[in-house]
């Protein structure tokens, strides 16, 4: 009995630890080319605001793009021409609709893959990275029961902080990972066309000389009764 107690108050901590003192939103979207995307969030008062993004993807190799975090019509970040940043905002502030775009108005052809994360939380309630999470082995099953409320929360707190940085140190590197492999697909494809184009080229190239060495030894080339008729042609036309 004492343990489905604890099972339940563990279910309900965290439940309103993820609801109350966070958000974390993650989206990847395509910007097409002379376009821009702007995205809105409402958030509380003196709430800390971080926001990264990558572009991941750009045909022929373009991965610039501008961006900008405004209030109010008050700009407050602002990127001109870059593939990744990472903004923070740990100021006092009201209330407000914060906007974030994504501006690819400076690519005429090519369109942008954007992931980006966007994590608001609550600086009252900081996290103390010295906590240690075995602190919970060891013990008997009425001091576990006996422990407080308190101490669960904190415990549970730095739980969820590690993980969710973690994941967020993940989805980073998958990111980067994402951007590498489309540009060396993008490579890869440029050197098939070229070799693919050369080796054309030395065919072509090949077969002509071949024609041009016969015709010195044929008696009657079959290029000068061609070279003929077109002067003839030009002859005409004058």
């Amino acid at each position: 009995m004492k343990q489905f107690i604890l099972l339940t108050i563990f279910a309900f901590i965290s439940e309103n630890l993820m609801t109350v003192e966070c958000l974390d939103k993650e989206m990847t979207i395509v910007v097409n080319a002379k376009e821009k995307e702007c995205f809105y969030e409402r958030v509380p008062e003196n709430f800390i605001i971080d926001i990264e993004y990558q572009v991941i993807d750009g045909g022929q190799g373009d991965l610039d793009i501008n961006f900008e975090l405004s209030v109010n019509n008050r700009i407050i970040f602002a990127d001109h021409k870059k593939s990744d940043n990472i903004h923070r905002l740990d100021k006092p502030h009201p209330e407000a609709d914060y906007m974030f775009c994504f501006d690819n108005t400076i690519s005429h052809f090519n369109t942008k893959t954007v992931f980006f994360e966007l994590i608001i939380e609550d600086p009252n309630n900081p996290v103390d990275e010295n906590d240690v999470i075995s602190d919970l082995e060891g013990l008997s099953p009425e001091e576990f029961y006996e422990m407080k409320v308190q101490d669960i929360q904190d415990i549970i707190h730095n739980v969820k902080t590690k993980i969710n940085k973690a994941r967020q140190l993940q989805d980073m590197l998958r990111s980067f990972e994402a951007r590498d492999r489309n540009l060396a697909e993008l490579n890869c494809s440029r050197v098939n066309w070229l070799s693919f184009f050369i080796v054309s080229l030395m065919i072509v190239v090949g077969l002509i000389q071949v024609y041009m060495i016969r015709s010195l030894f044929d008696t009657d080339p079959k290029g000068r009764r061609i070279w003929q008729k077109i002067n003839s042609i030009v002859d005409k036309l004058k």
